[in-house]
């Protein structure tokens, strides 16, 4: 066992084991054991699984990601400070003095891929798992918590013909690969698409004008076209059951972005002065948002339309 594997073994027991948990629950139900769609529905249980763990490292993302955005401004001035200065004894300044600005507003630059990095060894241990199915079937061998017959099980399962052990790049010739070709250009699609949308609408909605006017934000608009292409691409090599996986992820993330959007918006950015014109109309007060500095002065809400009634205020009257 190489290093890589020894690393993923865990992984691959704590996947292959809540697959196994869904799917019993599944049959318990009625399905049928050897059904595509049983095992469909065991890879969508085991995002649910893993993406409800994760929903406090995703807050904090969030945390960090706004105060990356809040402290661009003192990192700009720090910038401008040492602008031309190249020898060791300034960078050094220069670094304990980002770190000081990092620790200040509770940040760093890595916790923003926290979730993703979190997210991965499940994601390469789901891909073992689902790739050494055909290879562990014939050597009459389980994967992790799956037994002999459970990877035959899924080694037999389809899901419109196409078998979730195949994938696009592979098994050219073999029975129902039309069908796997098509599902599978249908899910990276998916995939893609879902991915893309999720980053734009944060580009979009969920960002200040003093956010999207940073050289970070210059890298980030490079990663929302340069990530797709690259999941796209690594599509063709990934199984039918890692392709439903990864866009059951995906999907998952642009729903949970719509809703911090919506509710949870970054200071200062169009989703939340629409928040803002959202409960002036219900006539709310502006809520504290995640990530807002104590005093930092919150969205204005707008004044109400010309021609609204107002609410008459009771006047003290003096007792007789």
């Amino acid at each position: 066992m190489g290093f890589f594997e020894t690393i993923l073994f865990p992984f691959k027991w704590v996947v292959s084991w809540i697959m196994w948990i869904f799917h019993e629950g599944f049959v318990f139900l009625g399905m049928d054991a050897a059904s595509g769609w049983t095992w469909t529905l065991s890879i969508i249980g085991l995002v649910i699984v893993i993406r409800a763990a994760l929903i406090p490292v995703f807050v904090k993302q969030i945390k960090a990601q706004r105060g990356m955005q809040s402290l661009q401004p003192d990192l700009r001035k720090l910038q401008q400070k040492y602008k031309g200065k190249t020898d060791q004894l300034s960078r050094q300044a220069m670094t304990q003095e980002q770190m000081a600005l990092y620790k200040k507003h509770g940040t760093n630059p890595f916790a923003a891929c926290l979730p993703m990095l979190v997210q991965m060894p499940f994601f390469f241990a789901l891909f073992q798992v689902l790739n050494g199915i055909s290879s562990s079937n014939a050597a009459g061998e389980g994967q992790g918590a799956l037994s002999h017959s459970a990877i035959q099980q899924f080694d037999e399962a389809t899901i419109f013909g196409a078998p979730l052990s195949s994938s696009l790049l592979h098994g050219f010739g073999d029975e129902g690969h039309f069908s796997v070709v098509v599902l599978s250009i249908i899910m990276i699609l998916a995939m893609t698409a879902s991915q893309f949308i999720t980053q734009k609408q944060i580009m979009s909605k969920n960002m200040s004008e003093e956010a999207l006017a940073s050289p970070f934000m210059r890298q980030q608009k490079m990663m929302l076209y340069v990530l797709p292409i690259v999941f796209g691409v690594g599509g063709i090599n990934f199984p039918i059951g890692v392709l439903i996986y990864w866009t059951t992820t995906n999907l998952w993330t642009m729903g949970q972005q719509f809703f911090v959007i919506r509710r949870m918006p970054t200071p200062g950015s169009p989703a939340a002065k629409a928040l803002a014109e959202r409960r002036a109309r219900k006539g709310l007060p502006m809520a504290p948002l995640l990530g807002e500095k104590k005093g930092e002065t919150p969205v204005e809400v707008p004044a109400a339309p010309k021609g609204q009634r107002t609410q008459p205020q009771r006047k003290n009257r003096k007792r007789k």
